[in-house]
């Protein structure tokens, strides 16, 4: 598994839907300033985006249900996206991931 997905559904799925697993790899997890980001990010697209962990699934635009997840470094997350900007969102979410939200 990659640092930025294990693997995207986007073209299989219908057109405005997409999932993609990403891998937590920053050392602190979603801690504040990730779910933050996450949540701005999410803010910026039409489409309704939802993150899952192992126990449940929450809405990807709401900072504090990001922070429930508790997601820890190594964590597998699943990004579903669903609505006319989909795979874009779940893209630009993945690249947060992917950069370990400016984290070392």
């Amino acid at each position: 598994m990659t640092e930025t997905s294990a693997t995207s559904d986007c073209e299989a799925n219908a057109p405005d839907e997409c999932v993609r697993q990403v891998l937590v790899a920053n050392q602190l997890g979603l801690h504040a300033r990730p779910a933050s980001q996450i949540a701005r990010e999410a803010q910026a697209f039409a489409a309704s985006i939802s993150i899952s962990g192992p126990e449940q699934t929450v809405d990807a635009k709401s900072i504090l249900d990001v922070l429930t997840l508790a997601a820890g470094q190594g964590s597998t997350l699943e990004i579903r996206a669903s609505g006319a900007d989909a795979e874009l969102a779940v893209e630009k979410i993945s690249q947060l991931f992917a950069a370990r939200f400016g984290e070392k």
